[in-house]
């Protein structure tokens, strides 16, 4: 019998509940996501017949409601998956283009408030989770696409209560609101407070129009004209012509062979290898069960992570770069030589130029009783993207040009007109035995390879149940600061041992896991769902 927790929101109190699978009992699969609304509105279509895919939509869309700084449709995301009939890995990049008038001079001095500009009105891109939910259901989904939206238009049209840390964010973005935005995210000219109801009514008519007449409702019908009309007033880059041109396309995913599993993430376009990355070159050391979260075993993480940035920032993941990171990056030739460069006693010194950390994303990971799974990172990149909400649709749109590197001019990960926008999700599946045997996934901005590779080696090496991988103190190398973030349940010791061999260090959480094990037995699939705790009550697992 396999046992987790289910945190529900009733009456503005938290209640935690033990759910469990039952060995012999007939299960439909399980969710584990950023909310428990949409947790729940992705189970009811998994008990209702639907499958991974259609689930994905609905949870996808209710997010955008319930945790709406996080993601939505004027972000973009990236989507893995397992297509059980064909026992096939796919990549499913909802992460769009750079806007053709895109011009990253204007994100550098000698610019007048170019710093503003790599966070505003100049920062957003072209949006793709619309685009790469319908090619989800295009794809896979068995539900009708108008009936996965009902749960997300429930929840925007009648609202829900906030809690604390959604209040929170709120109150920390509030002064950047527009009017139009605080008519709903405030009260008697002040913002919401926790347990308030928020109603986002222009949003669930959004839904609504995009539930009704697809995808070209927002990338070519009213809501793309009144996209491209705040652009042009707010001095904005993305167009109609961008919008119209967006599509979501499968891609490879990006994989290694670690330690006996086949470990997937993400594909080109993408930095998201770079988990790989970090995998493979601890692969080369020597860490018994003994040493697992030992001084040695973080400070050598550390030392990896530091190289994966790099890997990052000079190897950036475009599709013309794909057979050198497949063919010279994770390889175990290249992970040997890594292994080679690391000191085991000091710190190294990092030098290139540092981009952006932020944590505003989510992640959900769904199973479906047939072994479909869907690992999937969205975000609007800051929390509520760009700030900039569209008038008479209720979108927030992203800001997902702050996490480029715009200095110096023309390195690898500056923004280009018409070119792949670079994200550093890494949805990750997990396959034993030509079957899934785990899949996960993180936020944390360009943290999030560092973070979903500790998850996968602490459930693979150390032998931790998903929810212990998840829970387990963990560290990550924030470029922007040159120094390494560590979690406040990191053992003394080892905090010590990193500040002697040379590690600047700052305290701080780390990303927000969402995770699913698979157990196989004569009466089926059973779950071991793993939540992140690190953001107050709000995530949320269910499984039957």
């Amino acid at each position: 019998m396999l046992f987790n927790k289910f945190k529900v929101l009733l009456s503005g109190l938290l209640f935690l509940a033990p759910v469990s699978v039952l060995a012999g009992e007939k299960s439909v699969g399980a969710v584990a996501a950023g909310h428990p609304l949409a947790a729940e509105a992705g189970m009811s279509v998994l008990k209702n017949g639907g499958n991974a895919f259609d689930a994905a939509v609905a949870v996808a869309s209710t997010l955008n409601v319930v945790e709406p700084m996080m993601s939505g449709i004027g972000g973009y995301g990236s989507i893995l998956i397992f297509d059980a009939k064909h026992k096939q890995i796919r990549y499913l990049n909802g992460s769009g283009k750079f806007p053709k008038k895109t011009n990253s001079d204007f994100m550098r001095p000698p610019v007048e408030g170019y710093k503003n500009n790599r966070l505003g009105a100049k920062s957003v891109s072209t949006p793709g989770n619309v685009n790469s939910w319908y090619e989800l259901h295009r794809s896979y989904g068995t539900v009708p696409w108008e009936k996965l939206f009902t749960s997300a238009i429930q929840h925007a049209e009648q609202g829900y209560q906030l809690s604390s840390y959604s209040a929170q964010l709120i109150a920390d973005n509030y002064d950047n609101f527009s009017d139009y935005a605080r008519s709903f995210y405030g009260q008697g000219g002040k913002p919401l407070q926790p347990g308030n109801t928020l109603r986002q009514v222009d949003l669930g008519a959004s839904l609504r129009v995009i539930a009704q007449e697809g995808p070209k409702a927002f990338y070519e019908g009213e809501i793309a004209r009144r996209i491209d009309q705040e652009m042009k007033d707010s001095g904005g880059f993305l167009s109609l012509e961008d919008l119209r041109s967006d599509k979501a396309e499968w891609w490879a995913p990006s994989e290694i062979t670690y330690k006996g599993y086949n470990v997937s993430t993400m594909g080109v376009p993408g930095n998201g290898f770079t988990s790989l990355f970090i995998m493979g070159v601890m692969e080369q050391f020597n860490f018994g069960q003994i040493d697992y979260g030992s001084p040695s075993y973080f400070h050598t993480l550390a030392e990896a992570q530091k190289k994966s940035v790099a890997v990052r920032l000079t190897h950036s993941g475009m599709p013309e770069t794909q057979l050198a990171i497949r063919n010279e990056i994770l390889t175990a030739d290249n992970f040997r030589q890594v292994k080679k460069s690391i000191d085991l006693e000091r710190s190294s010194e990092f030098t290139l130029e540092p981009g952006s950390e932020h944590e505003n994303t989510t992640h959900f990971v769904i199973a479906d009783r047939w072994g479909n799974v869907v690992s999937a990172t969205q975000t609007l990149g800051n929390g509520f993207g760009s700030k900039i909400m569209v008038e008479g649709t209720g979108i927030w749109l992203n800001n997902s040009m702050a996490f480029s590197t715009f200095e110096p001019k023309g390195n690898p990960m500056d923004p280009v007109a018409g070119k792949y926008k670079l994200s550093s999700n890494s949805p990750m599946i997990i396959m034993r035995e030509g079957r899934p045997w785990a899949a996960l996934g993180t936020p944390g901005g360009h943290t999030i390879p560092q973070n979903a590779a500790q998850v996968a080696i602490n459930a693979i090496d150390r032998g931790m149940t998903m929810q212990e991988a998840i829970d387990a103190p963990k560290v990550a190398y924030i470029e922007d600061k040159d120094e390494m973030r560590v979690e406040s349940s990191m053992p003394e010791e080892v905090v010590r041992a990193l500040k002697t061999k040379g590690h600047r260090l700052a305290t701080g959480a780390i990303g927000n896991a969402m995770g699913i094990r698979f157990h196989y037995g004569q009466d089926g699939i059973s779950y071991d769902v793993g939540v992140d705790q690190r953001r107050d009550w709000h995530t949320a697992i269910s499984n039957f």
